[in-house]
């Protein structure tokens, strides 16, 4: 396994962000589905330099919470 910068992967799959003029990203957790060769799938987890594991289950737990919440009202996902 060789690590690689993540931005370009970010990019080729169309990531985006919403930000307002003036903010300002701090730290990044980032969670990927990577499929290996063999058709095998695993999760793969990328962190911003110095974000601790407290950190990152702090960005975890709130993302999930956002997700819970936005996933009511969200429409096609189950369609």
């Amino acid at each position: 396994m060789t690590e690689q910068p993540i931005g370009p992967i970010l990019d080729g799959l169309g990531t985006t962000i919403d930000l307002d003029e003036g903010d300002l990203v701090a730290s990044a957790f980032v969670i990927a589905k990577v499929i290996e060769p063999n058709g095998d799938v695993s999760l793969s987890l990328a962190s911003s330099e110095g974000l601790s594991w407290i950190e990152q289950n702090g960005l975890l737990a709130s993302a999930q919470q956002i997700i819970n919440q936005t996933s009511i009202g969200r429409k096609g996902d189950d369609e």
